[in-house]
């Protein structure tokens, strides 16, 4: 039974759990997580030029991002100024 336990302790500090470290997100990550997170928002499937509406075809220029008024969803990392990226830091700050 000790063996098993032994095994068992060994796999948990081993797990990426054990390994992972809170670092904060750089902030490349953190305009890729805004990017999804306003794709997710938008109510269709166009949100982007690069993504694929029901039918399998590429959005392209009916996307939201190419149309202008309406919907204006960040779809490039270009789209993510510092001001947003400073915003999401100190509301996920701890």
């Amino acid at each position: 039974m000790s063996f098993i336990r032994y095994c068992v302790a060994a796999f948990l500090l081993a797990s990426p759990w054990a390994l992972a470290k809170d670092e904060p997100k750089t902030d490349d990550e953190i305009k890729q997580e805004l990017i999804r997170e306003s794709i997710a928002a938008y109510p269709g499937t166009c949100a982007c030029p690069y993504n694929v509406d029901r039918a399998g075809h590429n959005c392209g220029r009916r996307s939201a991002y190419s149309r202008p008024g309406g919907y204006a969803p960040l779809c490039y990392p270009n789209d993510v100024t510092k001001e947003m990226v400073e915003k999401y830091k100190k509301q996920h700050s701890r």
